[in-house]
């Protein structure tokens, strides 16, 4: 938490920190996914304007999980660079607020996690070309490519495979 109270800042002016902030773990499909290391150092800028107060955050780190496709472990480098604006009169307008400021503190964890999530690939992979499980047998198709012979279909279909061959 940044206490926006003892910074006193005229329009114009600004405040440049470096915080340390705590990362949690993600839960990104149905698997577990940790930032690593837990604890990052972030610059964190305040600039008062005449309308308001801007906030930017700024921090790097890697998540580590399974892969999406094979399931072996997985890397991601992700660089954060996150704005925030709190209007000093905002008359309700929910986009002239932000939700990371509460009674002038400002909760830096709960910004660099929502910051970091809307980051996250859709697929954390453990390289771009992985191939995957084999849906048939399970095996990692990026150690052992192959392919199933195609089953010959479900017999009674048998007699309208027999016609088609004959017309």
């Amino acid at each position: 938490m940044l206490n926006l109270r003892t910074l006193r800042l005229r329009s114009g002016e600004q405040y440049r920190t470096r915080e340390e902030l705590t990362l949690e773990p993600f839960e990104l499909g149905g698997q577990a996914y940790a930032p690593e290391p837990a604890s990052v150092g972030a610059d964190v800028v305040v600039t008062r304007a005449t309308t308001g107060t801007v906030f930017e955050l700024a921090f790097s780190t890697r998540l580590h999980g399974p892969c999406f496709r094979c399931l072996e472990d997985a890397s991601l480098g992700i660089d954060v660079r996150a704005r925030e604006y709190e209007a000093t009169n905002p008359d309700g307008a929910d986009e002239l607020t932000t939700p990371y400021l509460h009674e002038d503190r400002l909760d830096l964890d709960e910004w660099a996690r929502d910051a970091l999530a809307d980051l996250l690939p859709e697929q954390i992979l453990c390289r771009e070309d992985c191939a995957g499980l084999c849906p048939v047998c399970g095996l990692d198709l990026n150690l052992t490519p192959h392919e199933h012979e195609t089953e010959h279909g479900d017999p009674r279909w048998g007699a309208l495979a027999n016609l088609k061959r004959q017309l």
